[in-house]
Order: C-alpha cells, then structure tokens, then sequence
C-alpha cells in the first residue's frame, strides 16, 4: 500500500487501545475517533487481542510479558508502545516489545496520528520483507529438492546430469506443475523405498 493510499484508508483503520480508562487514555481514544478510526478499549491486557484489528496502542510496562501477552508474531497489525517516561529500563522493554512506534504520556494530540501512520507503514514494510524472504526460501528450498532428485535419478537411472534434470522439467511441463513437486516426489518416493528395504532387511 502506497503512502497516499494508507493516509485515505485511516477512516477504515480498526484500532485498539489497550489502555487504562484515565485521562491519557480517554484522550487516546478521542483523537482516534477525530481520525476517523474504528477504535476498542480493552484493559487490563488481553492473552488475545480483539481481532480483526490494524494498529494497537498499548501501555508498556517494564515486564513486556505483562503489558503485550499476546503473540505479537502471530498478528499481522502495527503495534504502537505507550511509555511514561524514559531510563534504560523502559528503553530496553520498547527494544523487547519490537514496537512499531511510540507515544510518551502525557499523551498530546498532535502527535498520535504521526504515531499511528509511521507505524502502520512500517508494518507494511515489514510484511513485504517477510513475503519476499518466504518466497526466497521457497525458491531455495525447491532448488536443493531439485539438485537431490537430479542426484538420485543419475544414481538410479544412470543418467548425465542434464539428462536427470530435463526428464524434470518434462515430467512437470506434462502434469503442469512446479518443477520442486516433481523433485519432492521423487524424495519422498526414493525415502520410503530404502525404509522398507530397511525393514524388509531387519525381518531377515
């Protein structure tokens, strides 16, 4: 999602607030519904948050397993730390918690939307580092299966290497599928034929 198009969609942007019903906290939630987002209160800090949601503002304790005992990993959402104040402690739980902004109380105004744009477009970013590395294990992944396959059909069959790998690419070209499919098969075919030649062995 491009800049321009992210600022459009605040409108639409589903937010908790895992915050006291103070008057930080209060302040919080009406600058939120001024931005126009859809906002939820929840105090004390939820095991799971309510989803679906794209940004949560939450109070950092010192102990990040106290204040954020949700599984950040798991939640695809921009995540916004809430300090009160700032010494090596709470600095290094803002490291822990992995944040993707942050607000100091007193909570002001003009600096929530800041906070919550520069968050969600980090987590954006965030996601399409994540996508791309997938698919590069992905592709990596295949291309070890494939270099394995290649390997046993030229063991087994007593062919060059182009020869094994060709007879890949055919194989997956006639039943339209990835070439790794193809060369996993074989894996897995070639892996359970040596375990019951393994068994086959110890019954002797």
């Amino acid at each position: 999602m491009s800049a321009s198009q992210l600022i459009q969609n605040l409108r639409n942007t589903r937010v908790a607030v895992v915050h006291p019903r103070d008057q930080d906290g209060d302040d919080l939630v009406r600058q939120l519904q001024r931005i126009g987002c859809q906002v939820q209160v929840v105090w004390p800090p939820p095991p799971q948050l309510p989803l679906p949601l794209d940004a949560v503002f939450f109070l950092l304790d010192r102990d990040t397993r106290i204040s954020m005992p949700w599984r950040m990993a798991d939640l695809a959402i921009a995540h916004i730390a809430i300090v009160d104040y700032e010494n090596p402690t709470v600095l290094k739980a803002l490291l822990d918690s992995s944040a993707h902004g942050v607000l100091v109380r007193p909570i002001r105004a003009s600096g929530v939307l800041s906070s919550l744009v520069l968050a969600l477009s980090q987590r954006g970013y965030e996601g399409r580092l994540l996508a791309k590395i997938g698919k590069l294990e992905d592709t990596l992944r295949t291309r070890r299966d494939v270099e394995k396959a290649t390997r046993l059909l030229m063991g087994l069959r007593n062919l060059s290497e182009d020869e094994a790998y060709q007879f890949l690419r055919k194989q997956a070209t006639a039943k339209r599928v990835p070439i790794g499919t193809i060369a996993g098969s074989i894996i897995n075919a070639h892996a359970m034929l040596a375990e019951l030649d393994r068994d086959g062995e110890a019954e002797k």
